[in-house]
C-alpha cells in the first residue's frame, strides 16, 4: 500500500492500494497518482481514465470497480495529462475539493466527473465554475452508473441527478431573467428591437411605416429585417415571420 501526501493549502489526498497478481499476458497500467503497477488488458477502445480519491476506502472502491470493466484504461500518474476522463471521488464538497477541481482542471484537456456523498444544492454552481460536467452521488456509484458516467463524459455528454438538473434549468432561467431582460435581449435569438420590427411586418407594415412606428431610420430598419434573416438563415422577410410565429417569439 502506498499513500500520497496532500500537498499544502488542504489538497484532496490520493491513496492507492497494490492489486493482486496479474493474469497472464496482462499488459500492465498505473492508477493516478500511484507508484504501484495495475495489471489489465488494454484495449483500443478503452477510455483512459485517471482516478482521485480524499483515502484508500474510496480509492479502493471505485478502482475495484472500474478494474473489472473493459471499457476503462485507468492510468498512471505520469499519463494522467492524456486521460480523456478524469474521477474524483469524495465525501463532500469542501474548500479542500474545489481547491482540487481548480488544479485538475488546468492540468487536463479532458473532462472531469465527481463523485460526492453529500452535497448540498448550493454548491452546483461551484462545480460547474470548476469544470465538472457529470455528478454521480456515491449511494448510486455501482459498477454500471460509474462506466455510464465515464462514457458519457467520453461522449462529450453531462450527467447529473435529477434534482441538481432541475435546479441548475432553474439557475439559467434566473440568468435570463436577471442578466439579459434588462438589456432587451432574450435566449430565443431575438431583442425586443427585432421582435417589435418582426411584428410590425406580420402585421402587413412595409419599412418607412415600420421607421414611423419605432423612430428608427428606414435604414436602420432594413439593417436589423436583414440581421435577422442572414443570423438565423432564413430566405426573406416573410420567411422570418413564420419562423418567429411558429416558435412563439412575436
Amino acid at each position: 500500500m502506498t499513500t500520497t501526501e496532500a500537498p499544502r493549502g488542504g489538497a484532496v489526498t490520493t491513496t492507492r492500494r497494490a492489486p493482486a497478481a496479474p493474469p497472464a499476458g496482462g499488459t500492465t497500467t498505473r492508477l493516478a497518482g500511484s507508484r504501484v503497477p495495475v495489471q489489465g488488458r488494454v484495449r483500443p477502445t478503452q477510455i483512459p481514465v485517471a482516478v482521485y480519491a480524499e483515502d484508500l476506502i474510496l480509492q479502493t472502491g471505485v478502482v475495484q470497480q472500474l478494474r473489472q470493466r473493459p471499457e476503462v484504461e485507468l492510468l498512471s500518474e505520469g499519463d494522467a495529462g492524456r486521460a480523456e476522463v478524469s474521477l474524483l471521488v469524495v465525501d463532500a464538497l469542501t474548500e479542500a475539493v474545489v481547491e482540487h477541481l481548480r488544479r485538475l482542471r488546468l492540468a487536463t484537456s479532458g473532462r472531469i466527473g465527481l463523485v460526492v456523498g453529500q452535497f448540498e444544492a448550493g454548491g452546483l454552481q461551484t462545480i460547474v465554475e470548476n469544470g465538472v460536467a457529470a455528478v454521480l452521488r456515491r449511494s448510486e456509484a455501482d459498477q454500471d452508473r460509474l462506466v455510464h458516467l465515464i462514457t458519457a463524459l467520453a461522449n462529450g455528454e453531462g450527467v447529473m441527478p435529477g434534482d441538481l438538473l432541475g435546479e441548475l434549468l432553474d439557475r439559467i432561467g434566473m440568468l435570463q431573467r436577471t442578466m439579459l431582460d434588462g438589456r432587451g435581449l432574450t435566449l430565443s435569438t431575438l431583442t425586443a428591437r427585432e421582435a417589435e420590427m418582426l411584428r410590425l411586418v406580420a402585421e402587413g407594415f412595409d419599412t418607412s411605416e415600420i421607421a414611423a412606428k419605432t423612430s428608427y431610420s428606414e435604414r436602420t430598419v432594413k439593417n436589423v429585417l436583414h440581421e435577422i434573416i442572414t443570423r438565423l438563415g432564413l430566405r426573406n422577410r416573410a420567411h422570418a415571420v413564420g419562423y418567429a410565429m411558429r416558435r412563439g417569439l412575436i
